[in-house]
């Protein structure tokens, strides 16, 4: 007989006597208990975001539209003598009225702008109205207002403007999208600060996506630990937090002074007097491109992280190069998180306003852009310029650009996601 005695096998069975056994159990109610509290804080976090969101998305709605209290230098009314009302009446009957009303050097101004026979019914009246009849906007209620207390707004304009109309008026339209600019908020538009934006986000797109993508590439890819390299990286991560107005002060002094014969346009033959101090849109986009680039290599670079590097093993065990591995396994993998990272920073140079100031964004600008030499606005700065004046009309204009300004990021970035998922499936 062996004096070796086989184990029990008690021993491997589990026991729940033991004092391990029993704390497990005591706390196991507490820590459920601990988790439904999480659970419900983080469940009130999100109704209070989705309700602050929804409030604010309200107020501006309330804002686009409403009564307002409009009073003419000119009786709509007594301006035809023919009998018919304004809106009876056609092109050809209303341009007799504007050429009556208006100086000679103002009608052949309107005749270059398009000539009769170019212009429709509805293009006629609006320039009759604004030009002979002359609106003023003296008041304006948004939207909840206009519908709670109308007695009490028909009673005021009719004490205040006994001249006036009340009008329900709708701010944001496609006259409203397809006007410039203009000091009176019935006429003033939003599309010169539209095409300023798409001009300056075009370029921020060509500028700091392929130089992110490349810099993200080297970083993760074929940078060595080093010194040098760590100090880069570090200098990149402290960039994403620098404040967008710093970048607005490097911009004036790099792009619109050093650089000014390039930015310009001086350099290329462009010898506009007006666009001449390098204020100009490549200027802003050169700017806005520097601002977003550290968060694009961040983004660039976490993306490329997170392949497997089970798929770089398995192309270098098939024979292939670093590069080769690079852009047919890393970057097509790694391709939809980069475009994640770029949309969210894209958007965020869509609704920059400091830098744009600080470089000599224009606040008042009729003519729309022609080219990247050409002096710009872009849709923030209007809204801040249109929210700083004092009539009330101004901030329902603000209010519309606003809704415009959200519009476009929406679709910029809905195009942005599509692209994503394109790729992302075609690889």
């Amino acid at each position: 007989m062996s004096d070796y005695e086989k184990p029990s096998m008690d021993l491997f069975q589990p026991n729940y006597d033991r004092p391990e056994a029993d704390l497990f159990e005591d706390t196991l109610d507490k820590r459920h208990r601990v988790g439904r509290v999480w659970k419900v804080v983080f469940q009130i976090s999100t109704v209070i975001g989705i309700i602050a969101l929804a409030t604010l998305i309200l107020k501006i709605f309330n804002d686009t539209m409403g009564y307002a209290a409009i009073q003419y230098k000119k009786n709509p009314a007594t301006i035809s003598t023919t009998g018919k009302s304004l809106e009876e009446m056609s092109c050809s009957e209303l341009w007799p009225i504007l050429a009556e009303n208006v100086s000679k050097n103002r009608l052949r101004t309107i005749e270059r702008e398009k000539i009769l026979e170019e212009r429709t019914k509805t293009e006629c009246y609006n320039l009759v109205m604004f030009e002979v009849a002359e609106p003023t906007v003296k008041k304006t209620w948004p939207l909840l207002a206009s519908l709670i207390n109308y007695q009490e707004i028909q009673a005021y304009t009719a004490e205040k403007y006994p001249e006036g109309d009340l009008t329900f008026k709708v701010w944001i339209t496609k006259s409203f999208i397809l006007s410039p600019q203009s000091d009176d908020p019935l006429k003033a538009g939003i599309k010169t600060a539209i095409l300023g934006s798409l001009f300056i986000i075009l370029i921020v797109i060509i500028i700091s996506f392929p130089i992110g993508v490349a810099a993200a590439i080297y970083l993760e890819e074929y940078a060595t630990q080093n010194r040098i390299n760590n100090i880069i990286q570090t200098n990149i991560n402290n960039l994403a937090g620098v404040p967008s107005i710093i970048y607005g002060m490097l911009g004036l002094a790099v792009f619109v002074r050093y650089l000014e014969p390039i930015t310009s346009g001086a350099l290329f033959g462009f010898s506009d007097p007006t666009t001449a101090n390098g204020r100009t849109i490549l200027s802003a986009g050169l700017t806005l491109s520097l601002l977003i680039l550290p968060v694009v290599i961040i983004n660039g670079q976490e993306a490329i992280r997170a392949v497997p590097n089970s798929l770089r093993q398995a192309s270098y065990g098939m024979g292939a190069t670093k590069w080769q591995t690079v852009w047919s396994h890393v970057l097509p993998n790694a391709l939809p998180g980069i475009l994640t990272g770029t949309i969210l920073a894209v958007s965020r140079a869509f609704g920059e306003t400091a830098p744009l100031v600080v470089v000599g964004a224009a606040t008042f600008i009729t003519f729309s852009p022609e080219s990247i030499f050409s002096k710009f606005t872009s849709v923030p700065i209007q809204i801040y310029q249109w929210t700083a004046r004092p009539q009330d009309a101004f901030q329902n204009i603000a209010a519309a650009a606003i809704i415009v300004l959200l519009v476009l990021l929406l679709v910029l970035n809905a195009t942005a996601v599509f692209l994503r998922n394109r790729y992302s499936r075609r690889w």
